[in-house]
């Protein structure tokens, strides 16, 4: 399927002559561009314009996820009937595990998973594998983070049509190799359920599920089926079961795992033996020893990733796979606010290596957990096919890139200019913003209030909602999801 623009208005001020240069260039093959485009000159629209000239699968990269679930929002109003996919972070709360040696203080991992977002990731990546091409991404910088090899992801998607050969106990056999797990109660995301010859699975990363029904060894009807009420709502004649985690390990490679992680773990007490370093030593034994039995009876553990070395069958020190090794060769990247985004990028890796070097010296980790990492800037840049950095204030890399060249978009398609700003002193100013406020409402407009901090905006907002204000208050500790209500409210 190709990539079908959906708009009510035209390219116009300055958005034609961008949209013929960026598509010009791409054709041509030049790998680096900048898009520089003041603010409301329609720079997301401009996009939008070459990506349906290119028809190409696309990685839009940002630096935060409001921001990422602002640029969701216009892409699937801009290609409704394409794959627009959303790769965040699915975390709600992250405190990932260190050692403070300072205090020797031990802080264990804490996390708060957000199921929705986990749906989203996972369908990201089960789009990308299932070979369509008008399809974008749009993704935080969490898309540089280590994910599960592709290779192994792809080799555990099960393809079924009616009529196959297969027996029953295979199939379920098959999805527990793809990590779904069996209930005898309520379907939950990624569980699946036996009754007799009809098997229930809820997938995890679309809002319905399949129902397969076998006659003997053959399965006789596939249908797709409401998880909540079990009734069928549309019959097929294929369906495609992608795994129910990024993380798949074959079964039939478990057994080299282990023991590689445990010749690994024989080598580290070495160490700590010879160093002198009995405590270290224990530590690092009882807690590797009690994921490997986790991973013997279940295939995974809690903190399975600082394993994924050996999961993947990559050698010591080399990067991780990532979202970007789940596009085609081909794919176009757009990084925007590049000035913000760049340098979020390059400071991944420092910040995550210090605190696992200190995990690993103490005991706590295995050396290996070090290769469970973000990619480091080099790494990244070599994955680019081709890109186009858009940014009203593009910084000196992306102009380097380019050779000084880059793509201006300054009218904007309204004709409007740059509003004035006015610097006004600080003596009554909560009702000179109140004043502002009640003048926006007159016109059926919304405003915009940024503050020094989050406590600021949460007693501010308490303050206009009791002068009856429609007001919201947003921060980094709003859930993901709840961020995407706000800004659409």
């Amino acid at each position: 399927m190709s990539f079908k623009l959906t708009s009510t208005y035209q390219p116009t001020g300055d958005q034609p002559e961008a949209i013929r240069q960026l598509v010009k260039s791409i054709g041509k093959g030049e790998q680096s561009q900048v898009l520089l485009g003041v603010t409301g000159s329609g720079k997301t629209f401009t996009v939008a314009n070459v990506i349906q000239e290119v028809q190409r699968p696309v990685l839009v990269l940002t630096h935060n996820k409001t921001l990422t679930a602002q640029l969701y929002g216009e892409f699937k109003e801009f290609f409704p009937d394409n794959a627009v996919e959303y790769f965040v972070s699915y975390y709600d709360y992250y405190q990932p595990e260190a050692y403070l040696s300072v205090s020797d203080t031990f802080i264990e991992k804490d996390l708060s998973i957000n199921e929705e977002v986990d749906k989203l990731r996972l369908r990201a990546t089960s789009s990308l594998l299932s070979g369509r091409r008008d399809i974008i991404v749009v993704a935080s910088v969490s898309c540089i983070y280590g994910m599960g090899n592709p290779e192994d992801y792809k080799a555990g998607i099960i393809r079924i049509q009616t009529g196959e050969k297969i027996s029953r106990n295979s199939f379920l056999y098959r999805l527990v190799e793809s990590l779904y797990s069996r209930t005898e109660g309520q379907l939950a995301r990624a569980n699946f359920r036996v009754k007799g010859d009809t098997v229930d699975i809820h997938l995890p990363y679309v809002d319905y599920g399949y129902r397969v029904t076998f006659y003997g060894d053959e399965i006789e009807e596939i249908d797709i089926i409401d998880v909540h009420t079990g009734q069928r709502q549309e019959p097929l004649k294929h369906a495609a079961i992608f795994p129910a985690n990024l993380y798949v390990a074959p079964r039939d490679r478990l057994k080299f795992i282990i023991r590689d992680i445990e010749d690994e773990l024989f080598r580290q007490e070495e160490y700590f033996t010879r160093e002198r370093k009995y405590l270290e030593s224990k530590r690092i034994h009882e807690r590797t020893h009690f994921d490997l039995e986790m991973i013997r009876e279940l295939g995974y553990c809690s903190g399975v990733e600082n394993y994924s070395r050996f999961f993947d069958g990559r050698e010591p020190g080399t990067r991780p796979f990532c979202l970007l090794d789940y596009f085609p060769d081909d794919y176009l990247m757009i990084v925007d606010e590049s000035h913000v985004t760049l340098p979020q990028v390059r400071g991944m890796w420092g910040g995550d290596r210090a605190r696992k070097l200190n995990l690993v010296n103490y005991g706590f980790r295995l050396p290996s957990a070090i290769d469970n990492r973000p990619l480091n800037f080099d790494e990244f840049t070599g994955l680019i096919n081709q890109v186009i950095y858009v940014s009203a204030t593009p910084a000196d890399y992306e102009l380097e890139q380019t050779g000084g060249v880059l793509v201006e978009q300054i009218v904007r398609p309204t004709g409007l200019l740059d509003p004035p700003i006015e610097i006004r002193p600080s003596l009554n100013q909560i009702d000179d913003l109140l004043d502002e406020v009640n003048e926006r409402v007159k016109s059926n407009e919304r405003v915009l209030v940024t503050t020094l901090t989050k406590r600021m905006a949460e007693e501010l907002s308490k303050y206009f909602i009791k002068l009856n204000v429609k007001c919201k208050y947003i921060h980094s500790e709003v859930e993901t999801m709840e961020r995407v209500e706000i800004l659409r409210i």
